[in-house]
């Protein structure tokens, strides 16, 4: 697989199959230009992107890559680059664990080549969820070296720990000229918790995110954004729980001002609606922004399962002091995950390219807003 070199709209061609049906439409989607760089009046802007799953074939590209001599995954999110270093506060989801001298696996248990930090802080990356099905796949070890190499490289973490300390330490960011909470959480593992060791991976729970979300305003968090590694796989709409949570969540408020600010999805393989809740901002689920070929429940290869969005809320400063930072304009970017030639694929740009791909970045349009989020403003961004 790593030979191959096929460019967008070869690689595109399975996609597009799956997407006919929505072929046929007589308009393109408005597109909206993205925001100039905030000033620090104006507030920052925060993006988000999906589930990283280095499958095997994708850690093969990465040695290609490198000449063979190491893996480099740089080249894999050349297109969303300008996207995420242009904003003032960066967040990924890294679901997956680092492995060691070599001894890299793909699925069922997970062991990346450590080099995808690197590529993370070159990308412009400031900080990513860690908390997801594969947090355990090589034990405590795993989420040790993965941590090591997450501060090496200068990306901040949340979701998981090396120590209960650290643990019960608040991830604060700078965004601009605010101070953004970042906490992550996720359904399950795959394999059991380090004996002795509970606080090793942060667990979906209504009141401990309450809790914390509070830790953080008391630490001095202007915005709190919470990652949920939630959701039913390859289900586009947000299950009953999702729905719950998100309610409960986006509902609670501390001297009339609301605990969370912003909810982040992954885990589900597919993009899934955007919503406003509460007068919060729910992503329930991004999709995998970069992952091998997948298969669905049915073992059938799904071309979903690389389809993503890239999320981007503008915020605004309170118009009061301790008063709440407030979006003032929410969008979403649909990207591809091209499994031959192995880049991550802005669909804007590959339309502008002459690529076709209008009835993929149509079905992504149509999932995104299947929950009335035009109607609050939400928009695609470019």
């Amino acid at each position: 697989m790593v030979g191959r070199r096929h460019l967008v709209a070869l690689a595109l061609t399975a996609v597009l199959a799956a997407a006919a049906a929505c072929q046929d439409r007589e308009e393109s989607p408005a597109r909206h230009p993205g925001p100039p760089a905030p000033s620090a009046a104006a507030g920052f802007t925060l993006v988000a992107t999906g589930d990283v799953l280095p499958h095997s074939s994708v850690v093969e590209r990465a040695q290609f890559d490198a000449g063979g001599a190491g893996y480099d995954f740089r080249p894999m999110f050349e297109d969303v680059k300008p996207v995420v270093s242009g904003a003032d506060l960066a967040l990924c989801h890294m679901e997956t664990v680092y492995g060691a001298n070599g001894v890299y696996t793909g699925y069922p248990a997970f062991r990346s080549p450590p080099e995808i930090a690197q590529a993370l802080a070159a990308t412009g990356y400031d900080g990513c969820s860690t908390a997801s099905a594969h947090s355990l796949d090589d034990g405590a070890p795993g989420v040790q070296r993965t941590l090591d190499t997450l501060d090496a490289a200068g990306v901040r973490h949340a979701g998981t720990a090396r120590t209960e300390a650290e643990a019960g330490t608040v991830t604060l960011l700078r965004a601009g000229p605010a101070k953004v909470a970042h906490l992550a959480y996720t359904n399950g593992t795959d394999y059991p918790l380090p004996p002795g060791q509970p606080w090793t991976v942060d667990f979906v729970d209504e009141s401990r995110i309450l809790a914390d979300a509070r830790a953080a305003r008391k630490a001095g968090a202007d915005v709190v954004v919470v990652s949920l590694h939630w959701g039913t796989e390859w289900q586009e709409a947000p299950d009953d729980r999702q729905q719950a949570l998100a309610r409960g969540l986006t509902a609670s408020r501390t001297d009339g001002r609301p605990d969370v600010d912003l909810l982040l999805g992954t885990r589900t393989h597919v993009p899934q609606a955007y919503e406003k809740v509460n007068g919060t901002w729910v992503v329930y689920g991004l999709g995998d922004q970069i992952a091998g070929e997948m298969f669905n429940q049915q073992g059938v290869q799904d071309p979903r399962g690389n389809q993503s969005t890239v999320a981007r809320f503008t915020f605004a400063p309170p118009a009061r002091p301790g008063g709440r930072w407030e979006v003032r304009r929410a969008e979403f970017l649909p990207q591809l995950f091209d499994v031959d030639a192995g880049r991550v694929v802005d669909l804007g740009k590959a339309m502008a390219n002459g690529a076709g791909v209008q009835g993929v970045r149509d079905r992504i349009r149509d999932v995104v807003l299947s929950r009335g989020a035009a109607k609050d403003g939400l928009v695609m961004g470019e």
